[in-house]
C-alpha cells in the first residue's frame, strides 16, 4: 500500500485545518517571543524581571528565598514533564487499541472510517505532547544549570565577576522559562488538536480558541498590565 493512501481519507477541509493548526502554533510562538517593541508580551516583560532578579541576587544575604524560587520552578517543569509522559503512554496505548476509539468516534461523528483514519489523528496529538515533554525536560535541566550558576555568583558587589556571573544566570533562567512556555503552548495546541477527532470544523474552531487564549494571556491580560506598571521596566518605557 502506498504511504500516501491513508491521507486520501481526509477531505480538503481536514488538510486545511491541519495546516492552519501548525501554522497557528508556530506563528503565535514567534509573535510571543519576538513581539513588536511597542507591545511587548508577558514573556518578554518577565525576561526583564528575571534580569532584575539576578541583579538583586548579588547583594541578597541569605539567599534562601532565591533557592526556593528555583526549586519551585524546577518542580513545575518536572510536574508537566511527568504529566506529558503519562499522556504519551496513554496515547500510544490508545493507538494500539484503536478499535475502541473507532466505535466511539463513529457514534459521535457519524463517520464510517478505517482505524488508520483515527490513528493519524492521534499521532498529530501525540506530536504536540511529545514536543511538550522534550521542552519541559530541557527547561528542567536549564533551571538546574541556573541554580549552579547562581551558586557561583559571589555575594560581594566589589567582586569583578559578581554581576557578570549574575547576568549569565539570568540568561540561562530566561532560556529555561522560554522552553517552559514553549512546552505549555504545545500542551494548549495538543488539547486543541484533539478536537480533530470530531471533524475539521471543530478543529478550526479549536485553533481559533487556542489562539485567542494564548494571545490574550500574552498581550491583553490583567497580569500584563501589572507587569507594565513599573517605572523601571525597559519594555514599559517603549510603549
Amino acid at each position: 500500500m502506498d504511504w500516501t493512501e491513508p491521507f486520501l481519507l481526509f477531505s480538503p477541509l481536514d488538510l486545511l485545518a491541519l495546516v492552519l493548526l501548525f501554522l497557528a502554533w508556530t506563528s503565535i510562538s514567534v509573535l510571543t517571543e519576538h513581539p513588536p517593541a511597542s507591545r511587548p508580551s508577558v514573556s518578554v516583560l518577565m525576561a526583564e524581571y528575571r534580569r532584575d532578579w539576578m541583579k538583586q541576587f548579588v547583594t541578597r544575604d541569605p539567599r534562601v528565598f532565591d533557592a526556593q524560587i528555583i526549586s519551585n520552578l524546577r518542580q513545575g517543569t518536572a510536574f508537566f514533564a511527568s504529566a506529558s509522559m503519562i499522556a504519551i503512554g496513554g496515547g500510544l496505548a490508545l493507538i494500539g487499541n484503536a478499535e475502541r476509539l473507532t466505535g466511539i468516534a463513529e457514534n459521535l461523528t457519524q463517520t464510517n472510517a478505517p482505524e488508520v483514519f483515527w490513528e493519524i489523528k492521534l499521532v498529530v496529538i501525540l506530536l504536540f505532547v511529545a514536543n511538550a515533554f522534550l521542552k519541559f525536560v530541557w527547561s528542567h535541566r536549564l533551571f538546574g544549570y541556573c541554580s549552579v550558576l547562581m551558586a557561583a555568583v559571589p555575594n560581594d558587589i566589589s567582586h569583578p565577576n559578581a554581576y557578570t556571573l549574575a547576568a549569565k544566570a539570568a540568561e540561562i533562567n530566561i532560556t529555561a522559562a522560554r522552553g517552559y512556555n514553549r512546552g505549555l503552548r504545545s500542551v494548549y495546541f495538543g488539547i486543541g488538536a484533539s478536537a480533530w477527532l470530531l471533524g475539521a470544523v471543530p478543529l478550526l474552531l479549536a485553533v481559533v480558541a487556542t489562539l485567542i487564549v494564548i494571545g490574550r494571556r500574552e498581550f491583553a491580560s490583567d497580569s500584563r498590565l501589572v507587569l507594565l506598571d513599573s517605572p523601571g521596566n525597559k519594555a514599559h518605557t517603549q510603549t
